[in-house]
């Protein structure tokens, strides 16, 4: 059996300011466009958050209209936030009880030979559990499988669950799994808290996956907190408070009498860092530690794969790591260096923009 993790950044549209050339360029964006939503939810508006309400909708380009400039819109659903004229904004609303609203991210569709690069990563993996991160939603990924994934060859799988989470840029965690590897389970952590609030950017799924022979697996597919924008402190400590969350659930699934736990996804952290040391403390092993996995030379996962860019992981409980044959990372649709050089890609990928992600697959085969 082949257990497979795939960062696919969005399957046919993704927030324009997460498809620029780089994330550097669209992470001013990224970083008003959640700053301002956390304003708005606050149950009083003082003068303070008034004055960075109005730095921020400046910065967004909505300081002339609600539809915006080509990233951002403004949505009033019921109540009014402000008001226009004589090239000034003044925030009305005096707090969250008085309108309905928030600011969205406009989308472009992914190109078309991205997504089509992205179907033969799926193909090639050719597992029989495949975890996605960043899929748009479960109808999206459905219909990935089924029209995509088959154009390019290969066969749709004839399970695909996803859960929307709380990220409202749309890139969710799902999973997609084989005849046979029937779902037989699900539970999900979009609602858990700790005493600083709600912990998932996206969600930690429970999936509980039964093989042809009998065997559950249950799989946490993950996206933790990104180091793309925001102070690197805040990130960091948003994603310990994930981490310790999954441990959390990894134990109380262990407790559960599951011995067969997969812990996988994109952690945008290296191993040994400091977030992600709860998870590490736990006898949860990385298939990347296993003497048969091969790594291709380069240990990361992410941008050019070297050692500071290993974010993608598939972590397993200690039977399943016993079980390991051989694992490796998948990096045919990932560009690889300014030139597209440093490791061999599709021939269909002539420009960063095909690639299918800026980050490589992992997998891991399991003798089960």
């Amino acid at each position: 059996m082949r257990i497979a993790s795939f960062n696919a950044e969005s399957l046919f549209d993704r927030p324009m300011a997460m498809n620029m050339a780089t994330w550097t360029d669209g992470a001013p964006t990224l970083e008003a466009h959640a700053k301002i939503n956390t304003l708005f939810n606050k149950a009083t508006y003082s003068a303070a958050d008034k004055a960075e309400m109005v730095t921020l909708l400046k910065q967004l380009g909505l300081d002339k209209s609600d539809a915006g400039n080509q990233f951002a819109r403004l949505r009033q659903n019921r109540g009014h936030l402000l008001t226009r004229g004589g090239g000034k904004i003044t925030i009305t609303a005096t707090g969250r009880d008085d309108w309905i609203g928030w600011v969205e991210l406009k989308t472009e569709p992914v190109n078309e030979n991205a997504t089509r690069n992205t179907a033969l990563v799926i193909k090639d993996l050719d597992a029989q559990i495949q975890a996605v991160v960043e899929a748009d939603d479960r109808v999206a990924l459905r219909e990935f499988s089924d029209a995509v994934l088959k154009e390019v060859g290969g066969t749709p799988f004839e399970h695909v669950m996803l859960i929307d989470g709380n990220d409202d840029r749309g890139i969710d965690v799902g999973v997609l799994t084989r005849n046979k590897y029937d779902i037989v389970g699900i539970r999900s952590h979009v609602e858990d808290t700790d005493a600083k609030g709600r912990i998932f950017s996206r969600d930690c799924p429970e999936y509980t996956i039964r093989t042809p022979g009998g065997t559950e697996v249950v799989l946490l597919v993950n996206h933790l907190k990104s180091k793309g924008f925001g102070s690197q402190a805040s990130n960091n400590a948003l994603r310990l408070r994930q981490a310790t969350r999954v441990a959390q659930i990894y134990k109380r699934v262990r407790a559960d009498s599951q011995n067969n736990v997969v812990v996988c996804g994109d952690f945008n952290d290296n191993p040994g860092s400091a977030p992600l040391a709860p998870i590490e403390a736990t006898d949860l092993k990385r298939v990347a530690t296993h003497p048969s996995f091969d790594d291709g030379g380069r240990p990361g996962t992410f941008g050019n794969c070297t050692a500071t860019q290993n974010f993608d992981h598939i972590f397993l409980s200690p039977a399943l790591f016993g079980a390991v044959t051989g694992g490796g990372i998948y990096r045919c649709g990932a560009w690889g260096g300014s030139k597209g050089d440093l490791w061999l890609h599709y021939p269909s990928m002539t420009r960063p923009v095909q690639a299918a992600s800026d980050h490589a697959a992992v997998y891991a085969d399991l003798a089960i």
